[in-house]
């Protein structure tokens, strides 16, 4: 519940509070208000009425709840522009960005799920092998139960919403803990659910910090999602494995940016500006290592170089390209990465300070001649820098693209298509696009998650649907039979008979399997 003076929204039943913080605005610098900690005796009665709403929920079925879900299209239609600004007034991001990457995202996730639920988590039949002779074999979905849900401050509308849109739809209930860091938006995804309708219960929203967010992991929950951080992540999983439940980690990204020698440069310079400094570089997928093959090193930064320096950062109303950074402390990590960068020996060509006004402005950076003991090659920077690493050629870019302990996303820039796609699928990463840069993750038809230290599991698309779901084998036989054939009593008549089968199942002989299952019918008699 918020202490604020913005519009706040209360919650559906009181959430004690043992503490509040204050929130700044990243623009301005001034108080956005104080907004109280839900504490663990909050949390657990969040859960608890989740927990209640959870039969009903699922005892709609899907079309029932489909129903109720697409009252998301009128909200957002009415709402598109004052949500956007709601959301720039919080981070700080252009009014455009809000738009496209937040409400339109979420749209096009909720439309892929409620036009492809029914198929992707409907009863499905599967082919029974000759051997299991008389039966039918499915497999069906049912819903985990209570999902928590603890979502970031760099996208904090959409990765709060539509993780949850992909939860409800299969039946389950959820409790969500938005960041801190974007108290206002998580204020408005609550006011988004309300909007929606839904049944009390079915979507609860814990507002906190930290500790509320562990407070919810260790609480009575069927699994987790979490979005964030490696080092929190880890901690994710610890909680979760001690009851255990599943868990799905949408953690950190260092994507390779791979251009050839034969790449549009045109279109690879103005993609690796906007795919490294779209959101002020505060996107997972962010481009965050650049190899260029040296034969093109030089006019492909030069490119880049003139698209930075052309760049307007400011506030939303300023109708700026960049705006603030979101996290203020995010800031001394990407101030930390140039320093060691430029001890080590690479060469700030544009940027490399923050912005000389109030707020939490970094001015956009290039720096060039990066290597890999680097702080900024090895970590992730989350800010608004583009690293260029020179390559003798592309077996080079791809080696070192993958001795990484990332792997979330990446592009491949070429002009020989073929090519591209050979090199892409040599990456060791959970999306990867070629000659285009993020689009991976807008389309909701693909699953997004990432491999090694970027996370566990996939959402989005058909997997995502699935991913909070149980899986359940289903076999049916009509029963006609009182005794199954290979059930007891095991008799000395009956092994040549097993035998015949083994031979037939394990060869491949339809003739040897049907022969063998025909005499253990007869000896069974």
């Amino acid at each position: 519940m918020s202490l604020a003076n913005s519009s706040p929204v209360a919650s559906s039943s009181p959430q004690p509070a043992s503490s509040a913080f204050e929130k700044l605005s990243p623009v301005t610098g001034e108080s956005q208000g104080t907004f109280a900690i839900t504490d663990a005796s909050g949390v657990e009665a969040a859960i608890k009425r989740a927990r209640a709403a959870f039969p009903a929920w699922r005892d709609l079925g899907i079309d029932g709840r489909i129903k109720v879900l697409n009252r998301l299209r009128p909200v957002l239609l009415e709402n598109a522009e004052s949500f956007a600004r709601r959301i720039s007034e919080d981070t700080g991001k252009p009014i455009q960005e809000a738009l496209v990457t937040e409400l339109i995202s979420i749209w096009l996730y909720h439309d892929y799920n409620r036009k492809h639920a029914a198929r992707v988590l409907g009863r499905r039949r599967v082919k029974t092998p000759l051997v299991f002779t008389g039966k039918q074999s499915y497999i069906e979905y049912f819903p985990r139960g209570v999902i928590g849900v603890i979502s970031p401050w760099n996208y904090p509308l959409q990765l709060a919403v539509a993780p949850v849109l992909s939860a409800l739809i299969g039946g389950n209930t959820v409790v969500l803990k938005p960041s801190e860091v974007t108290p206002l938006t998580g204020l408005l995804a609550e006011e988004l659910f309300k909007r929606i309708g839904l049944p009390e219960g079915v979507v609860e929203v814990v507002h906190g910090d930290g500790s509320t967010g562990a407070a919810l992991t260790a609480g009575d929950i069927d699994m987790v999602f979490f979005t964030g951080s490696v080092a929190t992540g880890r901690k994710v999983m610890q909680a979760a494995a001690q009851k255990p439940i599943p868990c799905e980690l949408e953690l950190g990204g260092k994507d390779a940016f791979i251009v050839c020698a034969d790449a549009n440069l045109e279109r690879a310079a103005r993609a690796a500006v906007w795919g490294g400094l779209v959101n002020c570089g505060q996107t997972c997928i962010s481009v965050e290592r650049i190899f260029v093959v040296d034969s093109v090193h030089d006019r492909f930064v030069q490119l880049v170089r003139e698209q930075v320096e052309s760049l307007r950062v400011g506030g939303p109303d300023e109708f700026a390209d960049v705006g603030p950074m979101i996290f203020a402390r995010q800031i001394s990590t990407v101030e930390r990465h140039i320093a060691d960068a430029k001890e080590k020996g690479a060469r700030i060509l544009t940027g490399g300070a923050r912005v000389d006004r109030p707020g939490q402005f970094f001015n956009p950076t290039l720096l060039a001649d990066v290597t890999t003991e680097m702080a900024i090659y090895r970590e992730e920077t989350f800010g608004p820098v583009l690293p260029v690493v020179r390559v003798q050629d592309e077996e080079e870019a791809i080696r070192l693209a993958n001795d990484h302990e990332y792997g979330l996303n990446g592009s491949v820039w070429t002009q020989n298509l073929s090519k591209g796609m050979r090199l892409a699928s040599r990456l060791e990463c959970g999306q990867v696009a070629v000659n285009d840069v993020i689009s991976t993750t807008g389309h909701p038809g693909l699953p997004f998650g990432g491999v090694k230290a970027s996370g566990i599991g996939r959402y989005h698309g058909e997997e995502g649907l699935r991913a909070f779901m149980h899986t359940k084998g289903l076999m049916v036989d009509r029963g006609l039979l009182n005794n199954e054939p290979t059930w007891f009593p095991y008799t000395e008549r009956k092994l040549p008979a097993v035998l015949s089968l083994a031979r037939g199942v394990i060869g491949g002989s339809i003739p040897k399997l049907l022969s063998g299952f025909i005499n253990l019918l007869r000896s069974d008699k």
